[in-house]
């Protein structure tokens, strides 16, 4: 076994695998860029070594500075995450050649899974059912048309190296297809290295689906069970779980079996994924293998019992597998949600900034659940616009689906991050949505169940009229403690009994009775509701029981007003004496101004084409501007018919958010 090892890679996955080496008593080895010198994998580490600048470029992806910090601290092996140079071969080969051991897959099998092109021959050869597509080089957009039109409309345009989501593009039409060929390109080499595209049929509403893979250098091949992964957006995972609630035991082993052939094929070993998508008739084809750690592994080691990483070091070290296919076992149901720094309210722009507060759920490891928090941040860290913009991982296990979904919406209430936007109520309105509890997914669930964009989780009668009870309670509080304070001039003051209180539309009246452990509210004189919990002013979270139900509650003082978050939304909670309520209706309400005359810039980004100019007319959907951001092109398009006034900004800007770029008459 290795004595030491270093991870080339930083954040959460490196965090992660630091615990597990450490859990084996192996040393570990840390690198770090500029931007992460403070980081918490820098700081979990034995030791650590600075890269380089911040772009990936100059640090993380620069395999001689990794293989020369490999060297300076004796590290005999490298893991590589997932990300950067973890699917390099030419990474793999270079350790290979200055005698350090990969903890991943041999070279060839990088080399012949990384290229779609070429992977998707080697499935069909390996037996594996492939989706109908053209896997050759495409010369040109013509070219592209033709191919498109043979397949058959909708295809999908995927840069031969992409992945992660980038490099992707859906074709309904040709239009689509010369829109959007050329920007697939120069995803694919912006991201990749590479502007290779090919075209494949689209399954309409597909699943993905994906089995994990175990191998070790003695040729024993295993599945452990599969992960549904359907729900995404713009082709990016956002929730995985396992198993799949669509997929029966034989479709299982029929999956499993074709994704050993493949990387039997290519002589595999290590963890590595094979990606399937499924239609509703059950049928399946391969899209891609990854080789490598996926960022949705702790799902699969939640309802198998094993720690993937700690068997990639000890195949790598050369030991076999422990165990065989028939003791593989799936026990229960676990669930992963990503918590981006994302605002669902803003069309899921990037957000990057300060962690100003950052408070995980409390991990739990229980016969009836377990809750874990897989991350690599801190209070007062900051969210690079150098990297992935992933804060954490939540993943919860129960002995039921529906349990574990329950934990994810209970662990969600209790996430605490300040200082930028994310994405943490967008995921608990996930996990609540109906559909998604049902099972009925397809990798289209988020554009049809959101079409016009995210504005909170629906919230029922019963949980506003609690949420009212909730901040007459904590306005009860914050007054008593004021009244309390010494040194106050004058006859003490005595907080009003009666308060009215307004939210969603909705107007209570509220008074409170006291019983020892808690408090009886009543709303507008009907019968009391039972609340048992303690907060204090100044605290974050209010956690207590009313009338049975648990309730999780972000509390954040605005004003007069007091901000709520729970169950996915935010809501505004207006507390007044009862005579102030009666006088405050007759206040006149402020209008915000209107920015419907503008074009803002919806993320930090560049600038890189401006598609009008003063004096033009545009139409609804016209594209008028392309700003890249996070390597990835959006295109910005006109909401309504106008004329454009002014210009503000012009190609190869750098633009903040909301950065005037057009002005309209």
């Amino acid at each position: 076994m290795f004595s030491k090892i270093l991870i080339a890679n930083r954040g959460e996955i490196a965090c992660r695998v630091i615990r597990t080496a450490r859990k084996m008593g192996i040393a570990t080895v840390a690198v770090y860029s500029d931007a992460d010198a403070r980081a918490p994998h820098v700081k979990m580490a034995d030791q650590s070594v600075r890269l380089g600048p911040p772009p990936a470029s100059e640090s993380y992806l620069n395999a001689k500075l990794i293989i020369d910090a490999c060297k300076a601290t004796g590290a005999e092996a490298v893991h590589p995450g997932y990300g950067f140079l973890s699917e390099r071969e030419s990474f793999a080969r270079a350790l290979e050649a200055a005698g350090i051991a990969f903890i991943g897959p041999p070279p060839g099998a990088i080399a012949a899974m990384g290229d779609k092109i070429e992977s998707k021959k080697l499935a069909r050869e390996a037996g594996v059912s492939v989706v109908p597509g053209f896997v050759g080089e495409i010369d040109d957009t013509e070219h592209a048309v033709r191919i498109a039109g043979e397949i058959g409309y909708p295809v999908m345009m995927k840069a031969s190296a992409g992945g992660g989501g980038k490099g992707m593009r859906l074709a309904y039409s040709e239009k689509d297809v010369r829109e959007g060929f050329d920007a697939t390109k120069r995803e694919g080499l912006a991201s990749f290295g590479d502007d290779r595209v090919f075209i494949e049929k689209f399954v309409e509403n597909p699943r993905h689906i994906e089995i994990q893979l175990i191998g070790d250098k003695a040729g024993n091949l295993l599945y452990l069970g599969e992960r549904e992964c359907s729900v995404q957006r713009r082709h990016q995972k956002v929730v995985e779980e396992a198993p799949s609630p669509f997929v029966t035991p034989e479709m299982r082993k029929a999956m499993g079996e074709q994704a050993v052939a493949l990387a039997r094929a290519v002589g595999y070993f290590s963890a590595g994924t094979v990606e399937f998508i499924a239609g509703g008739d059950r049928s399946f084809y391969f899209l891609e293998m990854n080789t490598r750690l996926q960022v949705e592994h702790p799902v699969t080691e939640m309802v198998t019992g094993l720690d993937l990483v700690e068997l990639m070091i000890r195949v790598a070290a050369g030991e076999a597998l422990p165990f065989t296919q028939e003791e593989v076992s799936l026990t229960g149901w676990a669930v992963e949600n990503r918590v981006y720094a994302e605002d669902p309210y803003r069309g899921f722009l990037p957000s990057t900034g300060r962690l100003v507060r950052y408070r995980a759920p409390r991990e739990a490891h229980e016969a009836e659940g377990c809750t874990r928090v897989d991350d690599g941040v801190e209070e007062g860290g900051e969210v690079s616009m150098f990297y992935d913009p992933m804060i954490a991982k939540l993943i919860t296990w129960a002995p039921t689906r529906e349990a574990a979904i329950d934990r994810q919406v209970e662990a969600l209430d209790s996430f605490v991050l300040e200082g930028m936007g994310h994405n943490v109520d967008f995921l608990s309105a996930l996990m609540q949505h109906p559909r998604f509890r049902e099972g009925r997914l397809t990798t289209g669930f988020i554009a049809e169940e959101y079409p016009e964009g995210f504005e909170g989780a629906p919230a029922d009668d019963r949980l506003i009229e609690d949420l009212a009870a909730i901040g007459a309670m904590l306005a009860m509080e914050t007054e008593a403690r004021a009244c309390s304070v010494s040194g106050q001039l004058g006859a003490p003051v005595t907080p009003p009994e009666e308060r009215v209180v307004r939210l969603g539309g909705r107007s209570f009246a509220i008074r409170f009775d006291g019983f020892e452990g808690g408090l009886l509210a009543y709303l507008d004189e009907g019968e009391g509701r039972e609340m048992i919990g303690r907060w204090e002013p100044g605290q974050r979270l209010f956690k207590g029981m009313i009338d049975g139900r648990s309730r999780i509650v972000q509390v954040a003082r605005r004003g007069r007003q007091w901000r709520l978050t729970t169950r996915g939304a935010s809501h505004l909670v207006e507390v007044l004496p009862a005579h102030v309520g009666e006088l405050s209706r007759f206040m006149i309400e402020k209008i915000p101004p209107d920015l419907s005359r503008y074009l803002l810039c919806p993320m930090p980004g560049l600038l890189t084409a401006l598609n009008v100019g003063e004096g033009d007319r545009v139409e609804a959907g016209q594209p008028l501007a392309v700003v890249e951001a996070m390597k990835m092109e959006n295109i910005l398009r006109a909401e309504k018919a106008g004329v454009v006034k002014t210009v503000s900004a012009k190609p190869g800007d750098s633009l903040a958010v909301d950065a005037v770029i057009l002005e309209f008459e």
